[in-house]
């Protein structure tokens, strides 16, 4: 891939992202560097409540004396963000958008413009990608052709013919790999995180700051007269099926359940998702997921 290619993706991004927007999501991160780190040597911030997973140095015990709560004191350090792309490339990610477009299309975009701003602030990204056979990482690294390389390898990994997806792999090395606090954003698939992933979704939250963005599924019945073939049992789906009211009615009623589980399960973890259906909707949902962990984490 040769020199102009190699820019295109972050070009892309920048085409797409106005200048108010690109500000506005680059403040809410600008957020984050003074919520996610707190410690010793740096300048001091605020008392806060002790949550589990803060460091029990950091408790101030005349405070707590005091207030009868454990109290810690919080400080700023100025530091670059570190963030990891936590992806799951199984073979679900390669079927239908509910816009018409790939799921891996949709999820390469995130990755995208997640990649884009932290280029713009200066911050480190790296990556763990993997389904049921393959894991790739790549370490955190700054600047546009760290960004543009790692991007090719999400790319990459997307295919009709990969294996099947396996979110915990992804998880669990995230868990292993990285001890330094990070903002960790986890793409997949609208019906996942499932009751499988909450514990290594329970750990992970504990040590880092954790995102989702979950790629919308298009509906076999959404369109009758369009050819549709099941993504993990390659099958045609007959027209006279998908034309049927109550299977539509089925289908629907069971792709909503799917979403309000994961829904559930990723409140009681405390971590904010956002579903993309497509690009223009998954840059504005991408800013208030940041407006929301801002308010929520800040």
């Amino acid at each position: 891939m040769g020199p102009a290619s190699s820019t295109s993706r972050l070009a892309k991004v920048r085409a797409r992202l106005d200048l108010p927007t690109v500000r506005r999501a680059s403040g809410l991160l600008e957020g984050r560097h003074r919520s996610i780190y707190s410690g010793h040597g740096q300048d001091f911030d605020e008392m806060a409540l002790y949550q589990f997973g803060d460091d029990v140095s950091d408790i101030d015990w005349k405070a707590t004396a005091s207030t009868g709560q454990p109290v810690i004191r919080r400080f700023v350090r100025d530091s670059n963000l570190a963030m990891v792309l936590a992806i799951d490339t199984g073979r679900n990610m390669a079927a239908t958008a509910p816009d018409g477009s790939r799921k891996a299309d949709l999820a390469v975009f995130a990755a995208e413009v997640i990649c884009y701003l932290a280029r713009n602030r200066g911050d480190t990204v790296a990556l763990v990608a993997g389904d049921d056979e393959r894991t790739v990482q790549i370490p955190a690294r700054g600047g546009g052709s760290h960004m543009e390389m790692l991007l090719r390898r999400i790319d990459a990994m997307f295919d009709l013919e990969s294996p099947p997806s396996n979110l915990n792999r992804v998880l669990d090395r995230v868990l292993t790999w990285f001890t330094r606090k990070s903002l960790v954003v986890i793409i997949t698939d609208e019906a996942r995180p499932e009751p499988e992933h909450e514990l290594a979704l329970k750990r992970l939250r504990t040590r880092h700051e954790v995102m989702v963005v979950q790629i919308a599924d298009r509906l076999p019945t959404d369109d009758p007269n369009e050819v549709i073939d099941d993504v993990d049992t390659p099958l045609d789906i007959p027209e006279f099926l998908r034309s049927r009211k109550d299977l539509v009615s089925e289908a629907e009623e069971y792709a909503t359940r799917r979403r309000l589980d994961a829904a559930a399960l990723l409140r009681r973890r405390g971590v904010e998702s956002v579903t993309a259906t497509s690009e223009d909707q998954l840059i504005d949902a991408l800013i208030d997921i940041l407006r929301r962990q801002k308010r929520v984490r800040g």
